[in-house]
């Protein structure tokens, strides 16, 4: 056991159904600071509290494929290390939709580890049943049928994005169609519908924001660099504010019609100018990256 005087370790266990997303946590939360394990074999597992606590905290993968996996010595674990005050522990369970799951896995062509030569509807089937006990005591619930590896990313940078190893606060910016509805995990949202829209003009339609040709057209509208520069200064004056509160993230959003144009230009120049003010910010263009993941193409009849 970790001896009790010491800092407690903190450990977010990640766990759920094949194909619902664990690879893209663990990916994630290493990229927070996380020590991220995935698969590590269960009975090697409680050998990493041994000692010291690590400074940072740590993440484990834990699925259908782990060595020696069995529901009942994956709950026994989880209850042995609930027990022990030496590791502050969280236990994250990914869900997601029979119906999704079987997409994904006929898209990829992957065999399902619960069932390698059958169907994969059988091995899903059975591991929903096998993970059930470990679904009801799991600590979070997080579905993942509607979410793009984007969407995970960004709402486990909500979740743990204080377990940061890097200080301060982190900026997400990005672009969404209001179509499609308001992005999860963003504090703020501003609407670009009423600017200047390049989805009228024939040659610009095809091209998205960050082309050089769209933000000029979008410049011209004398509207958008007094909304800009308001924008700019409410973001700048709020953002020592929160990161006085301890505050680790913060999701701001521009919408417009079909998230191509328009929005991602605002998004693409407040990041700019707030990491060149030395801010750090990650930034994302959903229906540029949901279009560019389908194959399909992004001049469709969506007003940008």
């Amino acid at each position: 056991m970790t001896n009790p005087k010491v800092a407690a370790q903190s450990l977010v266990l990640i766990t759920g159904l094949s194909g619902a997303g664990r690879t893209t946590a663990i990916a994630a939360l290493e990229d927070l600071g996380f020590e991220a394990i995935d698969r590590m074999p269960l009975a090697l597992i409680p050998r990493l509290f041994e000692g010291d606590p690590l400074p940072q905290p740590i993440a484990l993968g834990v699925d259908a494929m782990t060595r020696g996996f069995n529901a009942a010595a994956l709950a026994e674990l989880v209850a042995r290390f609930a027990r022990d005050p030496g590791i502050s522990m969280e236990v994250l369970y990914l869900d997601c939709a029979p119906e999704t799951l079987l997409r994904r896995y006929s898209e990829t062509r992957r065999r399902h580890p619960a069932a390698p030569a059958e169907h994969p509807r059988d091995g899903i089937r059975r591991e929903i049943d096998l993970l059930a006990p470990i679904r009801e005591a799991a600590d979070t619930l997080l579905d993942t049928t509607e979410m793009t590896p984007h969407d995970l990313r960004a709402e486990l940078t909500r979740m743990f994005g204080a377990n940061a190893i890097v200080a301060g606060l982190t900026l997400s910016i990005q672009s969404f169609s209001y179509r499609r509805g308001l992005p999860s995990g963003v504090d703020m949202v501003f609407d670009c519908r009423f600017l200047r829209n390049p989805h009228w003009d024939q040659n610009l339609r095809p091209k998205d924001g960050r082309d050089p040709t769209v933000a000029a057209h979008i410049a011209e509208d004398s509207r958008m660099e007094p909304f800009f520069q308001q924008v700019h200064d409410l973001v700048r004056f709020l953002l020592p504010a929160h990161k006085e509160e301890g505050k680790s993230h913060l999701g701001i959003a521009f919408g417009c019609t079909g998230g191509k144009h328009r929005s991602v230009y605002m998004a693409e120049r407040l990041a700019k100018t707030l990491a060149e003010g030395g801010w750090r910010v990650s930034k994302r263009h959903r229906e540029l990256e949901r279009a560019a993941s389908s194959g399909l193409p992004q001049s469709g009849t969506e007003t940008g």
